[in-house]
């Protein structure tokens, strides 16, 4: 997606690069991500409205440690660093960073010293900051002036007024950072002087002029998994090239309970967007498949392997395509290692290499440059419905990990109505805020019950329910007791087959998520 104006972030390995451009984008300023290693040359060719350097793990005086030539900040652009891109502006420029006597990290006292008329307007002259270093700014580079400091971090903040270049100790990117949100739009908005007009209607009107023309009267393919990202991808498709569109749906009897009727509700014939849907009823095949097999890992290749089969027997029978669209998103991107230099954490399948069991011309991702609350505004702006826009996220092998041991009909029908039932529950409950992430998973344990005037031997019903900012640690989140008493009393009840139900209070480390 092309912008005529942007903020670039330089990314030094910080555990925060993602967190920093989605809140530049906050701004309605757009922002992509680049590692360190990007060429000098190339960040000329952008001519980028301002630069903002990245934390990192390294020490910048240390042998071997990412750096960037002297000339970013001679180009006349505005440039912030934060943590680690601050410590380098300084050792680049001439000042001085060494090991610090106290380290700071969490919440910290911070003091501003200096003008509130650029980086700090608005900001009390006392303020709480998100530390986390080890390193300090010992001497300040010729041309700055101290604008801020802690009890014990002289340099907090620095800046060049007169050159626009400014160092922050702390990482204004956070919400543990009182005035961060601030501090960034006083950067990205005033100081780089940008209009912020990155809006997502006007994002969706620019993408459905450049999907027409670059489509232009060819054939586009679409796999479709009911999921938030190709959801998205499918409605701004059809509102760009209409009937060019084939979409299929392979519903692979892992959904969640009527969340297949739900797809196709929106997409199929009677739905709201006048496509080619295809889709396929899999659920006998994907069984017989997974029939004995009781490995997580194996359930998983199964699960994908079986439907790449049935995409290329439905692709098969369309014939030769001009695009095959995929709803690759921006953390994708950055998390393959091509938008950042923070550590690989995931190879996407969406990115990198392509499907040889298509006949197709090219590969169209429009997503590409969204985050997913991006994406769910583009939903909204697409006139798909809240309760697809906001679907809670769902693995790709889908209820097939949601059942410890083998998966069959049976076993599906008891944990999809057992989740929709706790979906239900939490729904009606007037909970201050829902849980970031919650089902029903069906435990592979049988135990002896009472149920009336008869003994049971049925299975066991484990309920998850996690708080979390970015997946990668997760807390328990704390029900009501008489809550989570009413899906069990219900569950137990209305779900033939399920005579215990046990909460999960497992954080992520060591647990998972997903409880496989």
């Amino acid at each position: 997606m092309a912008a005529e104006e942007k903020v670039i972030v330089i990314d030094f390995g910080g555990q925060y690069n993602q967190l920093v451009a989605r809140r530049v984008r906050e701004c309605n300023v757009y922002c992509e991500i680049y590692s360190y290693r990007t060429p000098i040359e190339q960040i000329k060719e952008m001519s980028p409205k301002g630069i903002i350097l990245t934390g990192g793990p390294n020490s910048c005086y240390e042998e071997g440690a990412p750096t960037y030539t002297k000339e970013l900040f001679e180009l006349g652009i505005p440039v912030l660093g934060l943590c680690y891109g601050a410590q380098l502006m300084m050792h680049v420029l001439g000042g001085k960073v060494e090991k610090a006597p106290v380290r700071e990290y969490g919440k910290t006292e911070t003091f501003i010293d200096g003008s509130k008329d650029a980086l700090f307007a608005g900001v009390e002259d006392k303020t709480i900051v998100w530390m986390s270093h080890f390193d300090y700014i010992s001497k300040v580079a010729p041309g700055f002036e101290i604008i801020a400091h802690t009890a014990d971090c002289p340099v907090a903040a620095a800046a060049c007024e007169d050159k626009k270049l400014y160092a922050i100790q702390f990482h204004p990117e956070v919400l543990h950072t009182v005035k961060g949100k601030d501090i960034l739009h006083n950067f990205v908005r005033n100081i780089c002087a940008t209009s912020g007009s990155w809006r997502m209607d006007s994002f969706v009107e620019n993408t459905i002029k450049e999907i027409r023309e670059k489509v232009g009267d060819g054939k586009v393919l679409l796999a479709l998994s009911g999921g938030v990202d190709s959801s998205v991808l499918a409605a701004l498709l059809a509102k760009a090239i209409g009937k060019q569109l084939t979409c299929v749906f392979v519903d692979h009897g892992l959904l969640r309970k009527n969340e297949g009727d739900e797809v196709e509700s929106v997409f199929g014939p009677n739905g709201n967007f006048d496509i080619n849907f295809v889709r396929v009823n899999a659920a006998e095949r994907y069984y017989a498949k997974l029939k004995g097999v009781e490995e997580p890992e194996r359930k998983r290749k199964i699960i994908g392997e079986e439907f790449i089969r049935v995409f290329e027997e439905e692709a098969k029978k369309i014939g030769t395509v001009d695009f095959l669209a995929q709803g690759t998103i921006y953390p994708d991107v950055v998390e393959s290692g091509l938008g950042g230099e923070s550590v690989v954490i995931k190879s996407h399948h969406n990115v990198g290499g392509l499907p040889d069991y298509v006949d197709f011309k090219e590969i169209i991702e429009p997503l590409r440059s969204l985050f997913k609350d991006e994406v769910r505004k583009a939903g909204l702006e697409l006139g798909l419905p809240e309760y697809l826009v906001f679907r809670q996220p769902f693995p790709g092998p889908g209820l097939g990990i949601r059942i410890i041991g083998e998966v069959n009909a049976e076993k599906v029908r008891i944990v999809q109505d057992a989740d929709f039932i706790y979906r239900e529950e939490l729904a009606a409950a007037g909970l201050k805020k829902l849980p970031d992430q919650y089902f029903a998973a069906l435990s592979n344990m049988r135990s002896v019950g009472v149920m009336g005037d008869e003994r049971t031997y049925d299975y066991a019903i484990v309920l998850r329910a996690v708080e979390t900012i970015d997946f990668m640690t997760a807390e328990a989140s704390e029900i009501p007791f008489e809550v989570l008493q009413k899906v069990m009393s219900r569950i137990i009840n209305e779900v033939k087959g399920v005579n215990r139900v046990m909460y999960d209070l497992t954080s992520k480390p060591p647990g998972t998520v997903e409880l496989e």
